[in-house]
């Protein structure tokens, strides 16, 4: 139930209005005093505030400011006599809403009530998809609709509320890295540096340097002072990309940040604080690496608190399709052929393969694809190699009971699926879906009658 306050000295303009609104269903709270609905303000929450410009106590422009400094977000409606309703235009330059200027019906208070609701109810849904559009934006390189990778989302929303360390598991090529760089960006610190490093990647006689900095003269080489990435990263977050392959005496400093906060440049003995958010990632068991001495026990057991599992493409193959259209959209309009499709058996060919690189390995079959495809659909000479082995001769596939082969089946349930949600983005408007799939309006509509769509009696949409 909204709750209003209402500060009115007039004590039967006071009952009037207190009895009006609660036959609109509204909690209503109604003081005679200035100081006393200034100190409600401070001890309770109100939607709206309904006040008299002069009280006794305080005034009108004092009670709004206390709503102001409150923190709750309550609409201020301003009570006046007409003789001053230029300062109430001075209070709604404050931050009220609206004024009222006496002699007034119970109505029009209502109705202005009624519309700062309706105002806020439109600003909260603003708010809420604009929040949903900057998510989206965040997870538009992480394509997946099935289970596994909508339990990755909703860990994705979770952890990027706090401020903890994550760390992200998951196989070569699965995109651990976007799943970092979506934690950075829905987080509290996506204005503040991100910065990443792959501990794999830089030679470990170089790696505590890059993480951690040196002073000038630490080693051969080192001419002048150099921060590291954590102290490069401060206020923001830091991205340590392959943590199981950092050396056992780099995990024991690593330890040490973790813990403190504080680490010293290689040859300094400053103790350097730092305000940063670390975000891991690794391509191996650390667990199996603890139980083979590899990592260090006491290092897993603080890096294990919020694990985020990415899944392997073979196990959520209903996300390949899905795969493969964003990146033939993407890939084929920086290419020049935004229209290029792909011919049924190398589809097949691609939904069947391992992919023991994963998405990466997808992406790059797709790009080499587009790159040699000599016309506008890709054919199965087209794809990489490994992926044509894999593919039987579509003459010699086992038939089904209805003398259907099973890769037609699948291949046409992908073509009933891609032409229904086309139809659902542009609203049934076969000219635009037409379009968005690359084929022309006879060919939507052969296409429509032979998958079993319901087919209006006239074709008049544009």
């Amino acid at each position: 139930m909204k709750k209003i306050l209402l500060i009115e000295d007039e004590r039967s303009m006071r009952l009037g209005l207190a009895h009006s609104l609660k036959s609109q269903g509204y909690s209503v709270k109604a003081v005679a005093d200035g100081a006393e609905g200034i100190h409600l303000i401070g001890t309770e929450s109100f939607d709206v505030v309904v006040t008299d410009l002069k009280l006794p106590g305080a005034n009108g422009i004092e009670v709004l400011k206390a709503v102001k400094s409150a923190s709750f977000d309550a609409g201020v409606m301003i009570i006046t006599a007409f003789a001053d309703v230029k300062t109430a235009v001075e209070a709604m330059k404050e931050g009220a809403y609206d004024y009222i200027a006496k002699p007034f019906d119970p109505d029009e208070l209502l109705i202005v009530i009624e519309r700062f609701f309706k105002q806020r109810e439109l600003e909260h849904e603003n708010i809420r998809l604009r929040e949903e559009i900057r998510e989206c934006k965040h997870f538009e390189q992480i394509i997946g609709a099935s289970p596994g990778m909508q339990l990755v989302f909703d860990k994705i929303r979770a952890v990027a509320k706090t401020d903890s360390d994550v760390i992200i598991y998951g196989e070569s090529g699965t995109g651990k890295e976007l799943v970092a760089n979506a934690i950075y960006n829905l987080s509290a610190r996506r204005d503040k540096p991100f910065v990443k490093i792959n501990c794999a990647a830089i030679p470990e006689a170089l790696l505590e340097s890059e993480l951690f900095g040196h002073e000038k003269g630490a080693f051969t080489g080192a001419v002048q002072r150099r921060k590291g990435k954590f102290e490069v990263a401060q206020g923001g977050t830091i991205f340590l990309d392959e943590v199981g392959d950092l050396p056992i005496p780099l995990q024991a400093k690593l330890l040490r940040v973790i813990e403190n906060r504080s680490f010293e440049r290689l040859g300094g003995n400053e103790s350097i604080t730092i305000d940063v958010r670390i975000v891991y990632a690794t391509s191996k068991s650390l667990k199996k690496e603890e139980e083979t001495g590899k990592f260090r026990r006491d290092l897993y057991y603080r890096l294990n608190v919020l694990p985020i599992q990415v899944p392997p493409l073979r196990e959520r193959r209903e996300d390949i399709s899905l795969l493969i259209r964003h990146f033939l959209g993407s890939i084929g309009s920086n290419q020049g052929k935004p229209d290029i499709s792909i011919a049924p058996d190398a589809l097949e060919a691609l939904l069947q393969y391992d992919y023991p690189g994963n998405v990466r390995e997808l992406k790059h079959a797709v790009e080499m694809a587009v790159t040699f495809c000599p016309g506008k659909v890709i054919t199965l000479p087209c794809l990489p190699a490994e992926m044509r082995v894999q593919m039987p001769d579509l003459e010699h596939i086992q038939k089904d009971s209805c003398g259907e082969s099973s890769v037609i089946e699948r291949v046409k349930a992908y073509e009933r699926d891609l032409i229904a949600r086309v139809l659902e983005e542009t609203g049934g408007r076969k000219k635009e879906t037409a379009k968005k799939l690359g084929v022309s309006r006879g060919t939507l509509w052969r296409k429509l009658k032979e998958h079993g769509f319901t087919l209006p009696e006239s074709d008049t949409d544009e």
